[in-house]
């Protein structure tokens, strides 16, 4: 259980520390990555998304047997990200940094499949 702890703690924490920045780097962003962002709603979108999942993670974190089953979606979460990094990278339609926070969340999805895997469901109590 010490293991799943950390785990989602040190994922949540990580994920708050790479996303919240980037609410304030569209202009750099623009200026880095050509061309500039054509549909802001989406890159605030994803990012507002992808800050939401790392409390959802700090949650699972606090009782993981209680939050087992919310383990699945947090790896389709990891699980989506980096499958669909791995291919625009392998297509050229994504950058090498990109292609490193894919594979960072690949490890991490599949972290939370052992993890989850390894929690015991909690008690359910009885009527």
């Amino acid at each position: 259980m010490a293991f799943t702890k950390w785990l989602f703690r040190m994922a949540g924490i990580f994920g708050l520390v790479v996303l919240v920045p980037q609410y304030f780097m569209e202009n750099h962003r623009n200026l880095s990555n050509p061309p500039p962002i054509a549909h802001p709603e989406y890159f605030y979108g994803f990012i507002g998304v992808a800050v939401a999942w790392q409390f959802g993670f700090l949650l699972i974190s606090t009782d993981p047997a209680r939050y087992r089953l919310f383990m699945l979606p947090a790896v389709l979460e990891k699980l989506t990200f980096s499958i669909v990094t791995l291919i625009l990278f392998s297509q050229h339609r994504a950058t090498g940094e990109l292609l490193g926070f894919g594979l960072i969340d690949l490890c991490l999805g599949i972290l939370f499949l052992v993890a989850f895997l390894r929690t015991q469901p909690a008690n359910e109590p009885t009527s």
